[in-house]
């Protein structure tokens, strides 16, 4: 598998565009004890291309978990779903928070799937959630 580079500006680019967060997590960069990527929402071994419409702001952890894939079985469903794909969805309408703002939940076959695949609930993201919540950093405001 080929890995195309993606230069510096392009890099910036989908960082600003994404508000310096994980666009799948919502995590914040600043707080993140890895600095994030740029990840291939349609993945390069699928015939992704590296241009700023598929390429995605991701923390580690969700760059990670998604790798290749581009989707998993939905739990109520029980049929294929592709993830949530940030350049063409809005995260408000296939996500919501817990009533303490820890965890994501799915709406949508989508918004599910991303959860479980990605692992958007993450032990490590939810002290952290429930941290930054205390001191009013998280949700982060638009």
């Amino acid at each position: 598998m080929s890995k195309s580079k993606i230069s510096k500006a392009l890099r910036a680019l989908v960082a600003k565009r994404a508000k310096w967060r994980c666009e799948y997590c919502i995590s914040q960069e600043r707080f993140a004890p890895q600095p994030f990527t740029c990840d291939h929402f349609d993945p390069e071994s699928n015939g992704g291309k590296t241009i700023l419409e598929n390429l995605v702001n991701a923390c580690q952890g969700c760059n990670g978990g998604k790798a290749d894939r581009i989707g998993i079985i939905d739990p109520v469903t029980k049929a294929f779903s592709p993830f949530f794909n940030p350049r063409k969805q809005v995260w408000d309408e296939h996500f919501g928070w817990s009533e303490d703002f820890t965890q994501v939940i799915g709406r949508t076959a989508e918004g599910r799937v991303t959860v479980i695949g990605l692992k958007l609930n993450r032990p490590n993201l939810l002290e952290l959630r429930a941290f930054l919540h205390r001191v009013g950093e998280h949700p982060p405001a638009d």
